[in-house]
């Protein structure tokens, strides 16, 4: 997959890139959907994807927190109080749901990475993170993304 970074950004609401990550959007404290803003998509993109994934989670893969497709190009907003005709995929839990940050106690500070994709087709199914990077991988027109960080 190329690492096409032009105009397309993702912004959260609430924090900053490299900043901690609120509280409230933690699983044990409210397990909220940040808001996130989406401002530069390409010409072109027929749907855009949304990942966030701990890379720094004890598992080989990391722990994946919130898949999210077809989410219109249009659209200048994704989670939070936005409501659109996405589709979750499966999260690392198996859930088709957001999970907030949750490290385990005492491992330090983790990284939230919130990829943002713009693909030149749609989306198919469910994916999980893995199957749709393989899979879609070759589709990605642009992206970028923005990382909070959590500690417990």
């Amino acid at each position: 997959m190329p690492l096409n970074i032009k105009d397309l950004a993702i912004k959260a609401r609430d924090f900053d890139t490299g900043e901690r990550i609120p509280d409230r959007y933690a699983a044990d404290h409210g397990n909220v959907v940040p808001e996130l803003e989406i401002s530069g998509v390409p010409e072109g993109t027929v749907e855009l994807a949304l990942i966030v994934n701990d890379p720094d989670a004890p598992l080989p893969n990391g722990f994946t927190h919130w898949v999210v497709y077809g989410i219109d190009p249009a659209a200048k907003t994704v989670g939070g109080q936005a409501r659109g005709t996405w589709r979750e995929g499966p999260n690392g839990i198996g859930q088709k749901a957001y999970t907030g940050p949750q490290p385990p106690a005492g491992h330090g500070t983790h990284h939230y990475y919130f990829w943002l994709y713009a693909l030149d087709t749609s989306v198919s199914g469910e994916p999980t993170r893995e199957e749709f990077l393989a899979a879609y991988g070759d589709n990605v027109i642009e992206q970028n993304r923005t990382v909070g960080t959590f500690s417990a």
